[in-house]
């Protein structure tokens, strides 16, 4: 089966919290969840929109005997316009650095280290996906709007700027340059769910995902592919 680029709809969003060594927190309390990785896939839960900008910067055109010779490119600086039609609270204010407190009061604290992973599906039957071992979640708005006869609704907007891998074996090209973008198609030559999960989730052991709230038993783990 051959590999396509343009892709379809919005699979899921995974997100993993990793300390600062770049390994997965997998601890419920500390982190997202037991695994560490955490999907929303529930009753009312799930991704709308992942907007991916800054991928490439265009390149700056440097001349010499009246022409242009080469193209000098910067650092790449992605960053992710996230919209969930519902995110439990505590792993929202976890993923933006939100500590809470006893009375269920949330203060913004310290930045965690957050790796994401969006999975949408080519035109050619293969599951197409977006990977970021590092970067912040920041939220920056909250709307609200009266309700009508028309209901109001205003759903959790979170923007994810991405940061180089801690890690310095993640994320590397044939010029032993780190990037902090990688990208997966798993109908391409030698792709791997487990090897794609363990690299952008920080040592993540497994070939699939289980979903937030639900057990492997009951049919809810997700296998990348």
């Amino acid at each position: 089966m051959s590999a396509g680029i343009s892709t379809s709809g919005i699979n899921w969003i995974a997100l993993g919290m990793i300390d600062d060594t770049g390994k997965l927190i997998a601890d419920a309390k500390k982190g997202l969840s037991e695994s560490g990785v955490v999907l929303l896939d529930g009753d009312g839960e799930g991704a709308t929109t992942a907007n991916i900008t800054n991928i490439e910067e265009a390149g700056t055109q440097q001349y010499a005997n009246n022409k242009v010779k080469r193209n000098a490119h910067g650092t790449p600086t992605p960053q992710v316009a996230i919209t969930y039609l519902d995110l439990p609270y505590e792993i929202g204010m976890k993923c933006s650095g939100y500590e809470l407190d006893t009375t269920g009061g949330a203060t913004l604290g310290k930045k965690p280290h957050l790796a994401m992973l969006i999975c949408s599906d080519d035109f050619k039957g293969n599951k197409y996906f977006d990977g970021f071992a590092n970067g912040e979640m920041i939220m920056p708005t909250r709307n609200h709007g009266t309700n009508n006869k028309n209901e109001t609704d205003a759903n959790a907007a979170f923007t994810y700027q991405a940061l180089t891998p801690i890690d310095d074996t993640v994320f590397v090209n044939s010029n032993g340059t780190q990037q902090p973008y990688k990208q997966w198609n798993s109908g391409a030559t030698g792709y791997s769910a487990a090897a794609m999960l363990k690299e952008v989730f920080g040592g993540y052991t497994g070939d699939d995902i289980t979903k937030h709230g639900q057990t492997t038993t009951s049919g809810s783990t997700v296998a990348p592919g």
